[in-house]
């Protein structure tokens, strides 16, 4: 049973004890990672885009351009960055491109 409060507390300070007490927070990366790499990239890059897996501290990309791939190799530490940046905190430390 969980614990009650006696003091009121916002509705974000309750689902973030929530998300701690039931250890969601890795599964949330997972998603955060996978919709941070859409927002960040945008459009035409997403499009390109076959799956995505993030697992421990590495983002798996598969993408269907071999060009691309290239194009985005160089860049990597940029978009690790930036991904970083979008989601809050620095959870992506390495970046694969298949």
């Amino acid at each position: 049973m969980a614990k009650r409060h006696a003091e009121n507390i916002s509705i974000g300070d309750a689902l973030k004890e929530f998300i701690e007490n039931n250890r969601l927070e890795k599964g949330l990366d997972k998603v955060n990672a996978k919709e941070a790499w859409d927002r960040v990239m945008g459009v035409a890059i997403a499009k390109y885009t076959t799956d995505i897996k993030f697992d421990r501290d590495t983002l798996y990309v598969q993408l269907s351009s071999s060009v691309l791939r290239e194009e985005l190799g160089y860049g990597k530490e940029k978009i690790i960055k930036m991904l970083n940046e979008d989601l809050g905190k620095d959870l992506i430390t390495k970046l694969v491109l298949r």
